[in-house]
């Protein structure tokens, strides 16, 4: 009954600050204010006694688990008052700074991003978040294994259902020929499109592209990352863990909008990411909140001509 009460307050303020909204990203301004609200609580803990009590647990999709969770608890470890973290399986590696991790759950889910216990959650109008510090994958897993003799390029491509529907933002085969085609004798490239048994799947289903026996016949020096995986020379323990130190030794991403293009914004250098739809365009999050990660430049491409035509100014 409360938080029925808070919401209506909340979401009257939106309207007074920001009139009519559509209703897709509406209730993401009123979550805003509700995450901040929810912190107020936690003042005297926070910054004054400062005792080690902060128990965050996390079970929502990889994205907003690497936007939110995982700087918020970042921030109380360096803060002195994390005590322990929850997550999904393979994220031992990700909370590496956490006193006590457990990977707890077997699957994520959409109900599990709606904690309003971190600093935000999913989209919001202003990520000029207190209580968030980047975490530094790249100096934690930079490595002298995955090194190469031309710099290395991530190509991190994904083809998932969209909105419970087909595949709407992926690298096509055509696409990754462009791309290959033109970067081949500049970079390593290393291709990386995670099987399900490779990952804690989420509610979106992964389908099948047909492309690595593609890129095997047609472009047999590109690495795929699952061959990596499956030499494993640097003993990684998991799927997870050997991409952190794979992008760490990178500086190059051609990635896709959701969990894909978050990651490899935490490395630096330039991130291309191919988003063609969703509320990350209303929000400006990849000018906003993908930079902070890492300081990485971000490129936004909503269309495969423009990612053609960034892959040719920046690559």
């Amino acid at each position: 009954m409360l938080k029925r009460i808070i919401n209506k307050v909340l979401g009257g303020l939106v309207v007074l600050f920001y009139g009519k909204l559509p209703d897709d990203v509406r209730y993401y301004y009123r979550d805003t204010y509700y995450c901040q609200l929810m912190q107020l609580k936690y003042l005297l803990r926070d910054y004054v006694f400062k005792p080690r009590y902060k128990e965050l647990s996390f079970s929502g999709e990889f994205a907003p688990e690497l936007q939110f969770a995982l700087p918020f608890a970042y921030w109380h470890y360096k803060n002195g008052t994390l005590k322990s973290t929850k997550a999904a399986k393979f994220t031992k590696e990700l909370y590496f700074f956490s006193p006590d991790h457990e990977e707890s759950f077997e699957t994520r889910s959409n109900e599990g991003n709606y904690n309003y216990e971190m600093p935000r959650i999913l989209y919001s109008q202003n990520y000029n978040m207190k209580k968030w510090l980047p975490v530094p994958l790249k100096e934690v897993y930079a490595n002298n294994i995955y090194v190469y003799d031309k710099p290395a390029l991530m190509i991190a491509n994904r083809y998932n259902m969209e909105w419970d529907g087909p595949p709407i933002s992926f690298y096509s085969i055509e696409a990754l020929d462009f791309i290959i085609s033109r970067l081949r004798d500049k970079y390593t490239i290393i291709y990386n499109r995670p099987r399900p048994q490779n990952i804690t799947m989420d509610n979106s289903d992964i389908y099948d592209m047909d492309e690595f026996e593609w890129l095997k016949k047609t472009y047999p020096e590109v690495i795929l990352m699952e061959d990596l995986f499956r030499e494993n020379a640097a003993k990684a323990r998991n799927f997870n863990h050997l991409q952190l130190m794979v992008y760490a030794n990178a500086d190059k991403f051609i990635s896709i909008h959701g969990g894909t293009a978050t990651l490899a914004s935490y490395f630096g250098g330039t991130n291309l990411i191919l988003s063609k739809r969703g509320p990350e365009h209303h929000f400006k999050c990849y000018s906003k909140l993908y930079p902070k990660f890492s300081g990485a430049t971000i490129l936004h491409a909503k269309t495969d001509a423009q990612v053609r035509e960034y892959v040719e100014q920046y690559f």
